[in-house]
Order: structure tokens, then sequence, then C-alpha cells
């Protein structure tokens, strides 16, 4: 049970950082950052692979690499869909 609280810290911490990288973290909230965090560590450790310090079997810079990436893509669909709403 310690763990999935470590990871959701960790997670969060990384969405937040990632937010921060991108200067796209205004609106986030720790929600969104824990999700962003999670999901960007997934794809980030995916891509790049789980190399580098690590912190609750989260492996740290890939892992903001990847939620980086992540922020920005979702960051731009939702401009492109609210444009066409406009």
């Amino acid at each position: 049970m310690l763990h999935w609280i470590w990871v959701l810290i960790v997670g969060g911490v990384i969405g937040l950082i990632a937010g921060a990288l991108t200067g796209r973290g205004q609106s986030m909230g720790w929600i969104a950052n824990i999700l962003a965090g999670l999901i960007g560590s997934s794809l980030g450790e995916a891509l790049l692979g789980a190399w580098g310090p690590q912190v609750a079997g989260i492996a740290i810079v890939p892992s903001i690499l990847g939620a980086v990436i992540l922020v920005l893509i979702v960051s731009f669909v939702l401009s492109m869909m609210n444009r066409k709403t406009n």
C-alpha cells in the first residue's frame, strides 16, 4: 500500500516538473499533475528505457521527458479543439 502512495507522489512531482518546464502547468491541478506524471512516465520509459536514478520504481529522467512530451501533445490537441469551437 505504501508503495502506491509513493508512486502517486512521484507521479505528481514529475507532472509538476513537466508543467513547469513546458510553461503549460498553470492550469493543471494536482490530479492532472499525477496523471501527466504517471502516463508520461510510462511513455518515457517505453520510448527511452528505464535508466538513471529511480524512485518508487520510476526512472526519473525518462519519466520527466515522457511527461514533457505528453503535456506538449495534450496542450496542442486542446488548443486545436478550442480553435475549432470558436
